[in-house]
Formats: structure tokens, sequence, C-alpha cells
């Protein structure tokens, strides 16, 4: 019981970080979320929008891995598709156990229906919503996917006075410290700093972070942000590819 108060006292204190002031409301649903299903706010397994929880792709395949699901089919809907039209429909069926029959979950994306920041990548939001979908009837899960409302598109904007990044340490110029910024980003995405930093200086167009100006560092953590939020996996691909580089070297 002392475990469960001290573990969601973690999570409740990181997610004043992250949004600033949050209802009492919001946190009784994080709460409820980290006691049936594990969710975590530090895990990066859900994100608080326009007051309300939205889990994430990431969540939701922890949450079928700790629960021993068997398997995720999924397949395009040809008929429903056009993919000269970047119009995409997939079905997935998720498996809890040998002996379940399936639940069944759709999604679909096209170019009206997607943040531009996923703009021609329509079929692999198709699938992960219909992932998510499924994953979401087969679990219980009654919150929405971030995926599924377009990952963080520009009309949905955070609520009036939240702060998004936890207090620091201001620098001369009265801004915050950016690499407090990044590690925040690292630790709440489970990436490896190491690849980051790589990856910062290639987007800086730099041989190395310190030689990046300020202006350049600041658009790479807005970029990383939107990217771990849109698709971790991907992001996860793009960092190794890092690594692939300095074993070939």
């Amino acid at each position: 019981m002392k475990a469960t108060i001290r573990r969601f006292a973690i999570e409740s204190r990181f997610a004043k970080l992250l949004c600033g002031h949050l209802p009492n409301a919001a946190l009784e649903a994080l709460r409820e979320l980290n006691r049936r299903y594990g969710i975590s706010v530090v895990n990066g397994d859900v994100k608080y929008l326009n007051g309300g929880w939205y889990v994430t792709h990431s969540g939701l395949l922890s949450l079928a891995e700790h629960r021993h699901c068997v398997g995720i089919h999924v397949r395009p809907v040809m008929d429903s598709s056009n993919p000269a039209a970047s119009r995409w429909v997939f079905r997935a069926v998720v498996r809890k156990s040998k002996a379940c029959k399936g639940f069944v979950g759709y999604g679909d994306a096209d170019p009206t229906n997607v943040s531009s920041l996923v703009r021609g990548a329509e079929m692999r939001m198709a699938e992960t919503r219909a992932v998510n979908r499924a994953l979401r009837k087969a679990y219980g899960i009654g919150i929405c996917s971030v995926e599924e409302i377009g990952s963080l598109p520009a009309r949905i904007q955070p609520e009036p006075n939240v702060r998004k990044l936890p207090p620091q340490p201001a620098n001369g110029n009265g801004q915050p410290k950016l690499r407090d910024q990044l590690c925040l980003l690292i630790r709440q995405h489970r990436l490896d700093a190491a690849l980051v930093k790589q990856y910062a200086a290639e987007f800086c167009g730099t041989e190395d972070l310190r030689q990046a100006s300020r202006e350049q560092i600041a658009t790479f953590i807005k970029h990383i942000a939107e990217f771990a939020a849109r698709d971790r996996e991907e992001l996860l691909v793009k960092l190794n590819s890092f690594a692939q580089r300095a074993g070939a070297a």
C-alpha cells in the first residue's frame, strides 16, 4: 500500500512538472489509470491535452506486453482506401490469449484528418490508429489515444496558464536552460542521451552540439518533442541509425 502511494506521488509530481497546475479531477483520473492499468505519465504512456488524458501508442503497446498479449494482426482495407489520395483504412485484431477470438479496431487517415507533422505518412498513421483502437477495446481503455486525434495537431492547444516545462534556473537572458528541457524530454521518452546528442548535431548542421546556436538547439528541442509525441518507435529507429553508423565506422 505504501509503495503504491509512493509510486503515485512520483507520478503526480512529474505530471505537475510537465503540465503545471492540474485540477484534482485530472489527478484522480491519472491515479485510476495508474492503479488499473499501470499507465504512467513518467514513462510517456499518457499526455494531458485540453483538460483530459490521452493514452499514447507506446503506452498501449507497453500495456499489451505486460498483459501478455499473444498477437496483433493488421491489414489494410483496400476497398475503403485510396492510395492516390493518401487515404488509408486499416483493420487491426488484438488477441489477448490463444483462446481469444480477437478484438477488432479500424483506423483511417488522410490529409484532412492528420497533423501537418505527419503529412505524407497517412498509411502508417492509419495503421497506428487501428492498432490503438483494437488495444483500447481489448483492455477496456476508455480514453482516446493521442494518435487518434492527429498526434498533437495545431488545433489542440495547451490550456491557458499551463506550463509545459518545470520551473528551471534561468540563463542570463532570463530564458530556461535548454539543456534542462532536453534532459526532461530524454527522461520522459526514455531515449539514449548520447544518440540524441548526435541527432541534435546533425539536425543543427554542426560537427559538435556545442557549436550550435541557442536558436538552433531550441528548434531541435521543439522538433524532437513533436517527433516523440507523434511516433516514438520511428524516433527510436532514427536514433539507432546513429549507433549503426558508429558501428560501421
